[in-house]
């Protein structure tokens, strides 16, 4: 059988696929990127609600290292960079709705005493977070669980009222799962040097930030960066190829055959953007994280109630709130000026977010009309006022399944287990964010890594 043979094989087309791809090809390497859905991005792909072209996924990138920024202004895409407003979020604890402090990493406060986490928290919860500021570093040392680490400096309520919700929303994570250095390793790196005070740590951290906010994105929608990185891949060369899923992977006696569901392609070099290890000696047993299943419902209302902002830029919902079923509510026209500009006075976007970590059997209807009226009643309680059908002129609903494996102590065991065993094969480099965890920065600066090794 003759097979085509290329200089390159990238297998997953999301971001960190997009990205290794494109620096092969720009290095002069025939490349080819293989995605098995009908199109690349992963999560950061868009969808049209009511004219309006949104994100369908991620809306933002984290600003701290500044890997993002660079590679979207060696795209050209410079002059879109753009801060979210500044009115802030809120939290939905079983007290009800409270302001999400501002200074904060995780939701761990740098300020246990500062008047927005003493509303969130209590005169308690606040007493009790500041002995974080004296305790010894030993305390909490032993903790294996961010949880566990939290509450034994910072105390009970920090990890129900701030840590949990802001940890569910984002990783789809329970903090009682997952350690520190696994979602926030800059911040554990701080540990040392605040003599073991999280507050003190989280000060380090803002302060060593860049100016302005800690989260960008881009005017238009941070779906932009996919157009991009396909337009620049193709434009030097290189070969994308949707409706193609990758089987297996075998070593050869020259390179990588790359099995497909029709066909097959061999390389000399290959890049796993996604977690095909089929083939790969020692990694058959090997146990990833599936990722969290999110459904994202896309609500376009005319209301121009909402023009106030009543929650800033939108609401994470702490576990235990049985009046809501959304783990999270995004105020889009609240958080993003650009996309106010482009829906008009009176119009907003409301997107609501279902699916976190340890309640993975919670069951949506599966009926479209059901799971909308469920959508607008979360957004009624979550912003205080009622939302009736027939305000909505214009709907969406997105669900992602692997896009946010959960960073538990067993699935960095095994993300080791895999970066260990393919270390040792010549010509292939892992990325993704099955192996680098979640977020645009964690996975560009991973994917331009994984390329360099492999040029």
């Amino acid at each position: 059988m003759n097979l085509e043979r290329v200089d390159a094989v990238v297998v997953g087309g999301g971001i960190s696929g997009l990205v290794a791809a494109r620096d092969l090809a720009r290095a002069g390497r025939r490349t080819v990127l293989l995605e098995g859905r009908d199109a690349p991005g992963g999560s950061v792909r868009s969808h049209t609600v009511a004219g309006l072209v949104l994100d369908a996924g991620a809306d933002s990138f984290a600003t701290r290292s500044g890997t993002v920024a660079a590679l979207v202004a060696d795209l050209g895409l410079g002059d879109r960079i753009c801060t979210p407003s500044p009115t802030g979020a809120w939290v939905e604890l079983t007290t009800g709705p409270h302001p999400l402090p501002r200074t904060g990493v995780l939701g761990l406060p740098a300020h246990p005493f500062s008047t927005d986490v003493r509303d969130t928290i209590g005169t308690w919860g606040s007493v009790r977070a500041a002995f974080d500021l004296v305790a010894p570093a030993r305390v909490g040392a032993g903790a294996d669980t961010l949880g566990g680490l939290v509450r034994a400096r910072m105390g009970r309520r920090v990890v129900d009222r701030l840590v949990r919700p802001v940890v569910g929303g984002i990783h789809a994570a329970d903090p009682d799962a997952i350690a520190l250095d696994a979602v926030a390793p800059h911040l554990a790196a701080a540990l040392p040097g605040a003599r073991g005070s999280l507050a003190r740590a989280v000060g380090t951290v803002s302060a060593a930030a860049p100016a302005g906010s800690a989260v960008c994105g881009l005017d238009g929608g941070i779906h932009g960066l996919t157009d991009a990185l396909v337009a620049d891949l193709l434009a030097h060369g290189g070969d994308l190829r949707t409706h193609n899923r990758a089987t297996a992977v075998h070593r050869t006696a020259d390179g990588w055959r790359v099995d497909l569901v029709n066909g097959a392609l061999v390389a000399e070099h290959l890049v796993l953007a996604a977690p095909v290890l089929t083939g790969l000696p020692g990694l058959d047993e090997v146990e990833l994280d599936q990722g969290a299943q999110v459904t994202l419902v896309t609500l376009v209302v005319d209301d121009p109630r909402l023009d106030g902002a009543p929650r800033g830029t939108g609401v994470l919902v702490a576990p235990g709130v049985e009046a809501v079923r959304a783990k999270a509510l995004t105020h889009a026209t609240a958080k993003w000026p650009w996309l106010a500009r482009a829906a008009g006075p009176g119009r907003h976007v409301l997107r609501l977010s279902y699916g976190r970590g340890g309640d993975q059997a919670t069951v949506l209807p599966e009926d479209h009309g059901e799971l909308l009226a469920l959508a607008l009643a979360d957004a009624s309680h979550l912003l205080g006022l009622p939302l009736d059908a027939g305000l909505l002129i214009g709907s969406d609903v997105v669900r992602w399944t692997q896009a946010l494996p959960r960073p538990s102590a067993a699935h960095r065991d095994a993300v080791a287990q895999v970066r260990a065993v393919t270390a040792e094969l010549p010509g292939l480099a892992v990325t993704g964010a099955w192996v680098a965890g979640t977020g645009l920065a964690a996975v560009v600066e991973d994917a331009r890594g994984a390329a360099a090794r492999i040029l």
